[in-house]
């Protein structure tokens, strides 16, 4: 009832996203889309061009202020170090005691706390304990979010059945409300508090940018409440599944290949050391956990397609006609595992991305692997994202030895949804100091 366009291949998807970005730049007019923050959200809105663009930005440069901001201390680079690692040491001492006792592990449900207590400090100026109620609800509610939506809602594509009634889509609308009501208080909190003298995270620079909208007279877009909560909304939710799903797969792809778990280690090692945690400035000379990231993200591809696309008008694509408002679907999978740019695609390889003496990451390579869209949508926490992981994961294979339960096969086949998550699994942890 509804038709929708797939695009894969390279060059099919950067013609349309980057050389055609403006055409290809709408969200379809999806039901379940205007659940999601009241249908304000950034990522899901169907928000004129004009609109959405001025929320971009907005959302943007708070984003981008915010993380480059100094750290308290001066041996952070910046707050998204400082909250990185911070999280990182409270993370190996929660694993150490969980091993202690339990035995094991759950590597999703404690990397998970770690990553959204990060996009907490930065968005609300706060951090959680581990087995905090309204962290882990909040956890879980991200996750369901995630299976619900992955799932498909078929009332998008088959109009009708919006009048019929839906467990999911009750469920859905729940997640929704539960999530906004979260967000909504720690706004209402920081409004009450708000010094613009004293901008604490993300939420008050967005109110403090507001601010001075209110008083721009010649600013025609007015950026209300609401749209703050729907701001924050989105970089909360967007922050910290994504990043969460994907420390937790390095995790898995580890302790499936011991020998590159054991090389991520001695370089860490060789270049680090092991007194003092690895640091931003160290990436430029670890070449080889870059070069496992990139292999993570393109082998997983556990953001299989982007969030649907939508023509803004009538347009061409490679000689087809494609009439406006039609829904695009854009197959990062497909890219990532496409023979003609990767040799022998599905072998997990990372060193696929270095040079041949291994010192060096291939940029042109790294720049085929898709994983957080292209052009006009392309994901705004993207460089957060890679810094993000990057310091999560070298903390991580600095202090630990990762290693499976005995007798125990690991199923790397992943859990459709919104991000693909491998199964949940128990793992084991030994601490590198005491091996």
């Amino acid at each position: 009832m509804r038709p929708v366009v797939v695009l894969s291949g390279s060059e099919t998807v950067r013609q349309a996203l980057v050389k055609q970005g403006d055409d290809f730049a709408g969200r379809p007019d999806l039901y379940s889309f205007r659940f999601i923050s009241d249908g304000k959200s950034l990522a899901f809105s169907t928000d004129q061009a004009g609109v959405w663009r001025a929320r971009r930005k907005l959302a943007y440069s708070a984003l981008r202020s915010f993380s480059t901001l100094e750290g308290t201390t001066p041996e952070y680079s910046c707050m998204l170090e400082e909250h990185v690692c911070k999280e990182g040491h409270y993370l190996i001492k929660q694993l150490n005691s969980v091993m202690k006792r339990d035995g094991s592990f759950d590597p999703f449900r404690h990397i998970v706390v770690s990553v959204a207590n990060v996009i907490c400090g930065m968005c609300f100026g706060r951090r959680y304990d581990h087995d905090d109620q309204e962290l882990l609800s909040l956890v879980n509610l991200s996750d369901e979010f995630g299976q619900v939506v992955g799932s498909g809602n078929p009332a998008d594509f088959i109009p009708i059945l919006q009048y019929i009634p839906s467990s999911t889509m009750k469920k859905f609308l729940s997640i929704n409300d539960r999530f906004t009501n979260f967000i909504q208080k720690i706004v209402t909190e920081h409004y009450a508090t708000y010094d613009k003298d004293n901008i604490r995270d993300i939420t008050d620079s967005l109110i403090d940018h507001c601010e001075d909208r209110k008083l721009d007279e010649n600013s025609n877009i007015q950026m209300s409440d609401e749209k703050i909560v729907s701001i924050v909304n989105d970089l909360f939710g967007a922050g910290f599944d994504t990043v969460s799903t994907f420390v937790s797969w390095s995790v898995m792809y580890m302790v499936t290949y011991p020998e590159i778990q054991d090389k991520l280690h001695r370089e860490i090692k060789d270049t680090v050391g092991q007194d003092r945690f690895p640091r931003l400035s160290d990436k430029v000379n670890l070449p080889y956990v870059e070069a496992f990231i990139l292999e993570v993200l393109r082998h997983s591809s556990f953001l299989p397609f982007t969030i649907p696309h939508c023509t803004t008008k009538n347009t061409s694509l490679n000689g087809y006609f494609i009439p406006k408002d039609t829904c695009v679907f854009i197959n990062q999978w497909q890219i990532n595992h496409d023979p003609n740019l990767w040799n022998d695609p599905s072998t997990f390889n990372p060193e696929r991305f270095l040079n041949s003496e291994g010192t060096e990451v291939n940029k042109v390579d790294g720049e085929k692997v898709l994983a957080f869209g292209l052009g006009k949508r392309r994901c705004i926490g993207e460089v957060i994202a890679r810094n993000e992981v990057f310091l999560f994961l070298a903390i991580l294979i600095q202090s630990f030895h990762f290693h499976k339960l005995p007798g125990e096969i690991l199923d790397m086949t992943p859990e459709y949804g919104l991000t693909m998550k491998h199964k949940r699994c128990h793992l084991r942890a030994t601490l590198r100091a005491e091996e």
